[in-house]
């Protein structure tokens, strides 16, 4: 019998990239969005919002026409 060796040929490549991108994608769906629940919450109380600043002021005053 002869030894068979590996051989990496285009085909086995993009297979491999192909499905670490399917395992990446799949790891970053099932991963939980706690920040997401937080912003909500924090939109919930009316503590977030527009804000005016001094750097917004400037804006506007710069924008006028």
């Amino acid at each position: 019998m002869s030894e068979r060796t590996p051989r990496l040929s285009r085909r086995n490549f993009l297979l491999t990239i192909g499905a670490g991108g399917t395992a990446a994608a799949a790891a970053i769906v099932a991963k939980p969005s706690r920040p997401a629940v937080q912003a909500h919450e924090k939109a919930r109380r009316g503590t977030g919002g527009y804000q005016e600043s001094a750097h917004v002021r400037n804006y506007y005053r710069t924008a006028k026409v």
